[in-house]
């Protein structure tokens, strides 16, 4: 029977709900596979109730798991949200190459979000990601705390949620680099919901690494937050974050201005530093960098790195 699901649920909707009001969330993770029985995450993005299976290799084989309908039942149950608000997916492990945020739908379920002083939109349906990388948010806080009267670029910007947190935090300016023109769209509709639509805020589509290259500025802050491997067709090559890592740091810390920082994270699993040759001095923030509603604590890894 589901029903340790179902008390687990409740027990973490009510203990982290309140944390949540208090810090001033709608958009929150309430279960992270706490219970190894029940493989779920449920997170909750204002009305709306976000629940990604993932199966275990068996439960695959037999399409799915056994009490799936009554996971569901008790999700919109506890969390008192309306079925057809409840959006389900199932995760399964992506080939080598597979592209991560490929389309499952067209249904267009968007939601605004708020995370503190700042506001996100959201899509439930269309992928398996949702536009907003809850995890992080410890570390947009910390990117919005310094970056007051700097200049700020976000590589692989996918939907300028550190764009935001940045303008927000007060920067003079920012550039957001990103390959898709779907999701440099979606940044440039978070930055207006912030009101933050300005020409200081550019928004560029491009290969990030190509660019890296030919960049001649420099920036006070550096957010690096690459996918763990990528085949795009509009990228030179295949890229994989643990064998390109040296390359990709180097690149990036070339862009920061004396005094300057990058924060550079990867959710690659068993993924290993290497910073030998590399001139910084690295801190990681990991795990203190993912926030109270993360059962899972190896969802990311996250380095704050000043170079030398």
């Amino acid at each position: 029977m589901a029903s340790a699901f179902a008390d687990r649920l409740r027990k973490n909707a009510r203990h982290l709900g309140r944390w949540a009001a208090r810090t001033g969330l709608t958009a929150w993770r309430v279960y992270d596979r706490d219970i190894p029985e029940y493989p779920f995450v449920v997170e909750r993005y204002g009305p709306a109730v976000h629940l990604v299976e993932y199966p275990r290799r068996a439960q695959r084989a037999a399409g799915g798991h056994p009490e799936r309908e009554a996971v569901l039942g008790a999700v919109a149950e506890v969390l008192e949200v309306d079925p057809g608000l409840v959006f389900t997916k199932t995760h399964a492990p992506q080939p080598w190459g597979r592209p991560r945020d490929g389309r499952l739908s067209d249904a267009g379920a968007e939601f605004e979000v708020l995370e503190g002083a700042m506001r996100f939109l959201v899509n439930l349906s269309d992928r398996l990601d949702t536009g907003l990388f809850l995890d992080h948010r410890n570390t947009r806080a910390r990117v919005r705390e310094e970056s007051a009267g700097k200049r700020v670029l976000n590589l692989f910007a996918y939907t300028g949620s550190f764009t935001v947190a940045a303008a927000t935090g007060g920067a003079r300016s920012t550039t957001s680099v990103d390959l898709s023109a779907t999701y440099l769209d979606w940044a440039g509709r978070n930055l207006a919901l912030n009101g933050a639509a300005g020409a200081e805020h550019a928004l560029v589509r491009a290969d990030c690494l190509r660019w890296m290259d030919e960049a001649r500025e420099a920036w006070d802050l550096v957010v690096l937050d690459p996918p763990p491997h990528s085949t795009s067709k509009g990228m030179r090559g295949d890229f994989n974050v643990q064998r390109d890592q040296r390359r990709l740091l180097s690149r990036a810390l070339a862009l920061v201005a004396p005094g300057g920082v990058l924060y550079f994270s990867t959710n690659y699993k068993g993924f290993r530093l290497e910073p030998e040759g590399l001139a910084a001095r690295f801190d990681e923030l990991t795990p203190r960098s993912l926030p109270p509603d993360f059962h899972q604590r190896d969802v990311h890894r996250c380095w704050r790195i000043e170079g030398s």
